[in-house]
């Protein structure tokens, strides 16, 4: 039988998770069974983060590459919300938007790099659109079938009781299939952080994962993990504020 977990032990069984990896990492790399190009100790990688924050290098990448991503995801949001509303609202539009995208989504989005180069040039403009083309369309379709999964008998209860068409939309549909929308938005934020790096991979001089080519480069292995595990921990973060705003805003939804 599936036992639920309190929210306390759910948080210690991750902490001992992670606890015997890097206990396991320490043990390896202490005992020289694996070469430090192949897996660096963790006190390089620290020792990395600490020299790359006092210098403020590593701090600049972190905010060039945190702007990114949230140019990139308000701008796939701004797209995908409306659009996904009206596509799980109105069959017809449903029937317009949604191959489409069903069609986008699985488009590898390495592939479209050259195109976007083409389209935006090697600006800033360009590494957005990457972070854009790699979230919107599956956001779009997670809205849709948030909004199509209003129950109609709430909507038409509003109806009946003399709620117009703009109020059943604002007051019943909205509320209702925010709580979905929301966790689209928590996910969608997951695949910004996983495609940064291919966004910075081409015509960068900054940001985390211009940096983690550079270190490739020139064989750094601390670096690329620091920078690895830096943008892991920055994506962690913002997903944990992502699941407060949702218990705070969204806390009936239970």
């Amino acid at each position: 039988m599936n036992r639920k977990l309190s929210k306390s032990r759910s948080v210690i069984n991750g902490i001992t998770v992670f606890a015997v990896i890097l206990l396991a990492w320490i043990a390896v790399t202490e005992a020289g069974l694996l070469k430090p190009i192949i897996l660096p100790k963790i006190s390089s990688i620290i020792e990395y983060w600490i020299n790359g924050f006092a210098e403020n290098n590593l701090l600049t990448d972190v905010l060039v590459s945190l702007r990114r991503i949230v140019l990139g995801f308000l701008l796939s949001a701004v797209i995908a919300i409306p659009l996904g509303i009206l596509a799980g609202t109105s069959q017809m539009c449903n029937s317009y938007i949604r191959p489409v995208c069903e069609f986008m989504r699985y488009l590898p989005v390495p592939t479209l790099v050259p195109l976007v180069m083409v389209w935006f040039g090697i600006d800033e403009l360009a590494k957005v659109m990457v972070l854009f083309l790699g979230c919107v369309f599956q956001l779009l379709l997670m809205v849709a079938d948030a909004a199509a999964s209003v129950s109609d008998d709430l909507l038409n209860a509003g109806y009946t009781l003399g709620a117009s068409k703009w109020d059943g939309l604002w007051t019943i549909l909205l509320p209702a299939a925010l709580p979905r929308i929301f966790e689209a938005l928590r996910m969608t934020m997951g695949w910004a952080w996983s495609y940064l790096t291919l966004a910075e991979l081409f015509a960068a001089s900054s940001g985390l994962g211009y940096q983690i080519l550079r270190a490739q480069r020139f064989m750094q292995t601390d670096a690329m993990f620091g920078l690895i595990l830096l943008i892991g921990l920055m994506g962690l973060i913002t997903d944990r504020l992502f699941a407060m705003v949702d218990k705070l805003v969204f806390h009936w939804k239970e």
